[in-house]
């Protein structure tokens, strides 16, 4: 039992010393969205909204990210007329990245769930499918603990089982702490 408590004991000093080298070190994003491309039913189009994400840093270069947005416009389905479109993401996952100088470019990869609502006259309907991103960009610093971010993402959803790859462009202010 001796020995076990101290191997447990090493164990847990050894993984103290490597937190420590983990750097602490993470970003805010919100900023402006545009989607576009399928949303189901046929058609597509473009929505606005916005974007919002968590990144968390494990190591130098690799981070967590979690990522939320939301557009909504207008569509049109044939034959149904004018549409009023919402979708909703919640996406999760490891985001690669260094700095050169100011910039600080990016690759990510997040997977998650999408929501779409949509509302007419002739129909008042929900959804809710997988989803999943992947892309990158490039944060700008400003000041020394902000900086601007321009990103692009192949955004993938199955609503009403049928597969939507969207192009979702964003851009938008970024603390870092």
């Amino acid at each position: 039992m001796r020995k076990l408590t101290t191997i447990a004991f090493v164990l847990c000093l050894m993984t103290a010393a490597g937190m420590a080298q983990v750097p602490s070190a993470g970003n805010v994003f919100f900023g402006y969205s545009l989607n576009h491309g399928d949303t189901g039913w046929t058609r597509t189009g473009t929505l606005n909204g916005w974007e919002g994400s968590l990144e968390g840093r494990i190591l130098p270069h690799i981070g967590l990210v979690a990522d939320v947005s939301q557009q909504f416009g207008t569509l049109t389905i044939p034959g149904l007329g004018p549409t009023d479109e919402t979708t909703t993401s919640f996406l999760f996952g490891p985001r690669v990245s260094f700095g050169i100088g100011p910039a600080r470019p990016f690759v990510h990869f997040l997977v998650g769930g999408s929501y779409l609502r949509e509302e007419s006259p002739f129909i008042d309907n929900t959804d809710i499918s997988y989803a999943q991103a992947f892309g990158g960009g490039l944060d700008y610093r400003l000041v020394p603990l902000v900086s601007w971010r321009v990103q692009l993402d192949s955004l993938l959803t199955n609503h009403h089982h049928d597969w939507q790859d969207n192009t979702r462009f964003s851009t938008g202010i970024v603390f870092r702490f």
